[in-house]
C-alpha cells in the first residue's frame, strides 16, 4: 500500500494481488468492460470491498484527457419537474462512470462581455442545456468550438445543428382542452402561460387555441394569464382574476406546479375544485396524484427524457453520430380535478 499524507492508500496493485488477477483486469472491471467473466468480476469486487479501494478518478481523467464530468444548465427553481429530469440524467451519468455538475441560474447564462460560463470545456466534457437557459451567442460560440451539447425542451437556432430532445406539447394540450369541453361540459376555460419565450408554453397555448376553435369557442383575451410554471406566479394570477370578478369554469394552468398552486389559491378563496372551477395541468409530476382533488394532467416521461438526453450527450463525447431531434409523446391522465365524474354522461 502506498503512503499519502500519512495515510495508507490502497492501490490498484493491491486489489490485483488480493483478487489474484492482473492490474489490467482490475481496470477493466472498474471501467465496466464486458469482456471479463462474471466469476472474475466477483473476485475483483470482493477485493475492492475488503480493501476499501477508491478509484483515482483524477488519474483516470489525466490519462484520458477528459474531466469525467457532464454538466447541465437549468433555471434556479424548486419545481418538482426538474427533480425527475435530473434523476434520469444522473442515472445515465453514473452508469457511464461520469459525474453530473449542475449550474442553476436565475437568468440566461452568457459569455457576453467575456464572462465565462461556470460549466465549460475546462470542467466538463459536454453540456445539457435546459430550455432557454443559455443565450444564442453562447450557443454559437460553443458550437463553433465543437463542444458537445444537447438541448433539452428547446430547438436550436435555425443555423445551428445542435441535437435536441423535445416533448410533444401541442397534441397533449389539445386533448386536454377537448376533454374539458366534450367530456366535462366546460366552456369558459382560462389559460396560464409559462415563462416568456418558452417553447413548451408556446405549443401548449397553440393546442389550447386550436381545441377551442375546433369546438366553436372563441379565445377570450381576458382568460389568458401567466403562471410562469411557478407556484407563486400562479397564485398571484388567480388572486388577480378573482379580484377582477372574472368568470371561468375551468383552468389550464400550463404545468402541474402552477395547477397545484392554483387549486390551493381557489380553495382558499372559497371556490370548490372541481365543482366551481375545474383545474388541469401538464407533466404528471409525482405529487399531482396525491393532492386534493387529484390532478387531471398530461403525462410527460420526464425521467426518460433526462436519461435519453444524457445518453445522447455521452455518445457525442465518444465521437458517435446521433439523430438531431428526438421527440417524446404525451398521454392524457384523467383524475378528479377536471370534474369528469360530475359531468352528465
Amino acid at each position: 500500500m502506498a503512503k499519502e499524507n500519512g495515510y495508507q492508500r490502497v492501490t490498484i496493485e493491491d486489489v490485483a494481488q488480493r483478487a489474484g488477477v492482473s492490474t489490467a483486469t482490475v481496470s477493466r472491471v472498474l471501467n465496466k468492460s464486458n469482456n471479463v467473466s462474471p466469476k472474475t468480476v466477483a473476485r475483483v469486487e470482493t477485493a475492492v470491498d475488503e480493501l476499501g479501494y477508491v478509484l483515482n478518478t483524477a488519474a483516470r481523467v489525466l490519462a484520458n484527457n477528459k474531466t469525467g464530468n457532464i454538466g447541465i444548465i437549468v433555471p434556479a427553481t424548486s419545481n418538482p419537474f426538474l427533480t425527475s429530469l435530473l434523476e434520469g440524467i444522473n442515472q445515465s451519468a453514473i452508469t457511464s462512470g461520469y459525474n453530473l455538475l449542475i449550474y442553476a441560474t436565475t437568468k440566461q447564462a452568457t459569455i457576453q462581455g467575456g464572462v465565462p460560463l461556470p460549466l465549460n470545456e475546462g470542467n466538463t466534457d459536454g453540456l445539457l442545456i435546459f430550455a432557454d437557459s443559455v443565450d444564442e451567442r453562447t450557443l454559437e460560440h460553443m458550437h463553433r468550438h465543437q463542444f458537445p451539447m444537447v438541448l433539452l425542451y428547446h430547438e436550436p437556432p435555425p443555423d445551428l445543428t445542435i441535437p435536441c430532445v423535445l416533448l410533444e406539447n401541442k397534441d397533449g394540450a389539445y386533448q386536454l382542452i377537448e376533454h374539458l369541453i366534450k367530456n366535462c361540459g366546460h366552456r369558459r376555460i382560462a389559460f396560464m402561460a409559462g415563462p416568456a419565450g418558452n417553447q413548451d408554453s408556446y405549443w401548449r397555448e397553440q393546442g389550447y387555441r386550436e381545441a377551442l376553435a375546433d369546438n366553436g369557442l372563441p379565445v377570450d383575451p381576458a382568460l389568458l394569464g401567466t403562471g410562469s410554471f411557478h407556484d407563486w406566479e400562479a397564485k398571484k394570477q388567480i388572486e388577480k382574476w378573482l379580484a377582477e370578478g372574472l368568470a371561468f369554469d375551468a383552468l389550464f394552468a400550463g404545468d402541474d406546479t402552477a395547477a397545484m398552486a392554483s387549486i390551493v389559491a381557489l380553495q382558499q378563496a372559497g371556490r370548490r375544485v372541481p365543482e366551481d372551477t375545474a383545474v388541469v395541468g401538464f407533466n404528471n409530476d409525482t405529487l399531482s396524484q396525491y393532492i386534493t382533488p387529484p390532478l387531471t394532467t398530461v403525462h410527460a416521461p420526464t425521467s426518460e427524457i433526462g436519461r435519453t438526453a444524457a445518453n445522447k450527450l455521452l455518445q457525442l463525447i465518444r465521437g458517435e453520430q446521433i439523430e438531431q431531434k428526438t421527440m417524446f409523446s404525451t398521454q392524457l391522465v384523467i383524475r378528479q380535478s377536471c370534474g369528469y365524474h360530475l359531468a352528465d354522461k
